[in-house]
């Protein structure tokens, strides 16, 4: 990014009075010079660095923090931009837009964006004595603009294509193809075999950017536009390179890109060779084209599709393949290729493979349910194998201090669904049916009941009722048999509630986070409020663990490790907020809490009331959402998103001691709220427990252990039908 600035008025005069008339002239306009072409070489002048930028040398100090060059931007017609000057006092235009500066010198500016995908924004910055000028080049992702190829008045939208990519699908099973393209089009797809597959219109509403969904307020921005889309379906029929192996391994695609890339280095020719020149000749591509009147147009479809064989193919989920011990050990499930968590498989369990869509694996549930999950956790077991399938036995509860251990035994590590209520845990098993012949209780006052179910012909649910709220558990396989650890809420004191409970605290990044026009970075924001939570929570007597206390990296899952392994009554992320690309900060900002289980929001909503009514800013109220820092279910977890980052006013609360402690007390009240609520729904005598530690890892011998049939104090259920 280039930067000129013309100095005061004296300077001016000294130096170019020699040349000049005696009449007079206006402020001297500041040179500019437009940013070099890429791939041209780089001018010899101070391009930005973030965050030790040199443009702050410059009197007018003209800053933009983001978007940063390096960033690409996903916004269709208007975006913000920030960054800051040196003064309140001076006057900053971008294209010609007036943008408000704040009295220390942020600004924060909403404007319309140019619809090209490398777009160029000028800044002139003016005080009464200096100017700037800056040419400053985003770039937008192109998958957020139409790219229609077009002859004459024929057109294909290529980035509305649909699938693209890899596929894998049975023999028998329908594969839908989409397009945009020029109304009153006849639409079709040549495959390489000589066969057609014609598209025809479809009247449909434009798609949401799902942040517009998440995060806009202003619901006149749903009201999307129709659009046409041409649609068809194909079945039975492979087409494009050879994709592979539905799971890991080489393929005999990959092997000859390779050889063609080895080829083509040794012989002097393009090296490295684009990828798309390598993966095979353009004849074995399927082709869309669109005919409007006289004109035709044609576009290569980016699609590898598979046929999958008949011969189940059986897989084991491993989250971590690595072997690096940095991870959950669930496999996270999901309704759609992309979408929303729904299951958390444990590492060990299996399921047989029914299709694939790039990076996203589908598999069978049972006959009736199928989830996709990341391929990347799928360990590729011998072929032959047949579809998993898994009789239950009978159960054991066996209590302990801190929790209660339910062991079921089954023939096989078959998935299944984890779903809970206030006071009840229940868990589906697919692809399994029930011989649940004994339920034996223990002496454990926790459990008030357990009843299994066969719910459908290859679904069997077994349901634990609770005689206190659901603290918090955990699932995994000890061979073939899943064993379930349900903690035992704290008991807490009716004076003190905090007295003696373990608090995570989690001062949210690095690494990322978001940084506010003066460049305070959120790690930095984030750190300092936790620090002033950690000191309320020692002095209201809890014992408080801290996942980083210095300005150093710490991943997702360890942060969560350290507070399960320390036994950690709660964990509370700490954090700041910015909004997606094209989301309006003036009118959509405010305090919000993220929860992901629903045994957390109780927290969640506690923490929420008392921050809005200490901080004073717009209530956004509270979230369900994936955050991995959240998704433990072992304590209650919540993600507090107290200000935005991105407003110059909140940035600059941030930066002071008042700021940070007003946001650090909010927390603090809505925790001892929390749990002055928990004391009155206080669990019965021999439910709680007295101490701190309850860590998963706490009694590693229990998970082996097993009353003894008939024994003193063992309660034993009979066949529930």
């Amino acid at each position: 990014m280039l930067v000129f600035r013309s100095f005061g008025w004296v300077l001016w005069l000294f130096v170019i009075a020699p040349a000049c008339s005696s009449q007079s002239h206006p402020a001297p306009a500041p040179r500019t010079v437009t940013p070099a072409a890429a791939g041209a070489p780089e001018p010899r002048v101070h391009r930005t660095r973030l965050p030790a930028d040199p443009v702050v040398q410059d009197p007018v100090g003209l800053r933009v923090v983001y978007p940063a060059p390096t960033d690409v931007v996903r916004v269709r017609d208007s975006s913000f931009l920030l960054g800051s000057v040196a003064g309140g006092n001076t006057r900053l235009t971008i294209n010609g837009h007036p943008v408000r500066v704040w009295p220390n010198g942020a600004w924060l500016a909403w404007i319309p964006f140019p619809p090209d995908t490398l777009m160029q924004f000028r800044f002139d910055a003016r005080t009464a004595t200096d100017s700037s000028v800056l040419l400053y080049q985003v770039r937008r992702d192109r998958g957020s603009l139409p790219r229609e190829i077009r002859v004459g008045g024929a057109w294909i939208d290529s980035v509305s294509l649909s699938p693209q990519g890899q596929v894998w699908l049975p023999r028998n099973e329908y594969l839908t193809l989409s397009t945009r393209a020029a109304e009153g089009s006849e639409v079709r797809v040549h495959l390489p075999d000589g066969r057609r597959v014609r598209l025809v219109p479809q009247r449909q509403t434009e798609e949401v950017l799902p942040a517009l969904r998440a995060f806009d307020r202003d619901t006149t921005k749903l009201r999307a536009r129709q659009e046409v889309r041409y649609v068809g379906v194909i079945r039975g029929r492979e087409f494009g390179p050879d994709a592979g192996p539905v799971l890991h391994g080489t393929s005999a695609s990959l092997i000859r890109v390779l050889a063609r890339a080895a080829l083509r280095c040794v012989t002097g020719r393009s090296c490295p060779a684009p990828y798309a020149e390598l993966v095979s000749p353009d004849s074995s591509w399927a082709v869309v084209e669109a005919a409007l009147g006289r004109d035709t147009v044609s576009v290569r479809w980016p699609l590898q599709v598979a046929l999958l064989d008949s011969m189940p193919i059986v897989t084991e989920f491993n989250d971590d393949t690595a072997g690096q011990g940095k991870t959950d050990s669930l496999t996270p499930g999901r309704a759609t290729p992309g979408g929303t968590y729904a299951w958390f498989f444990p590492t060990g369990t299996r399921a047989s493979v029914t299709a694939r869509v790039n990076d996203d694996l589908r598999i069978r549930l049972s006959p009736g349910s199928e989830a996709w999950v990341p391929v990347a956790d799928a360990v590729s077991l011998p072929s032959g194998l047949p579809e998993p399938h898994a009789v239950v036995g009978s159960v054991t509860l066996t209590p302990a201090a801190d929790r209660s251990i339910l062991r079921i035994p089954l023939t096989q590590r078959v998935p299944f669904l984890m779903t809970e209520s206030e006071r009840r845990l229940s868990i589906t098993f697919y692809s399994a049916v029930g011989d649940v012949d004994w339920m034996r209780y223990g002496a454990d006052s926790l459990v008030r009941q357990m009843s299994w179910a066969q719910t459908q012909r290859h679904e069997l649910t077994l349901t634990v009722e609770l005689s206190a709220p659901l603290w918090g558990y955990r699932t995994r396989w000890s061979r073939n048999d899943l064993l379930l650890e349900i903690r035992r809420p704290p008991s807490l004191a009716a004076a003190n509630p905090l007295r003696g409970r373990t608090i995570a605290i989690d001062p949210g990044h690095p690494p990322l986070g978001s940084t506010g026009p003066t460049g305070l970075r959120e790690a930095q924001a984030n750190l300092a409020v936790a620090l002033r939570l950690q000191r309320l929570l020692q002095a209201g007597g809890a014992r408080v663990l801290m996942t980083r206390t210095s300005d150093s990296a710490v991943d997702l899952w360890p942060r969560v490790a350290l507070a399960e392994s320390s036994g950690a009554d709660m964990l509370v992320s700490i954090h700041n907020n910015a909004l997606p690309d094209g989301i309006n900060p003036f009118t959509n900002n405010g305090t919000s809490v993220f929860y992901n289980q629903p045994r957390s929001l109780p927290l969640a909503s506690s923490i929420q009331r008392s921050l809005v009514r200490r901080l004073g800013l717009p209530d956004l109220g509270i979230s369900r959402a994936d955050f991995a820092v959240i998704r433990a279910t072992w304590i209650p977890s919540v993600l507090v998103e107290g200000m935005f980052m991105i407003l110059p006013e909140q940035e600059a609360a941030l930066r002071s001691p008042a700021g940070t402690q007003r946001y650090a007390r909010g927390v603090y009240d809505g925790i001892r709220g929390f749990l002055q609520e928990r004391v009155r729904s206080q669990s019965p005598a021999g439910v709680g427990r007295p101490g701190s530690m309850a860590s998963p890892r706490a009694h590693p011998s229990l998970s082996h252990q097993a009353p003894a049939a008939g024994a003193p104090g063992r309660g034993v259920a009979p066949r529930v039908q």
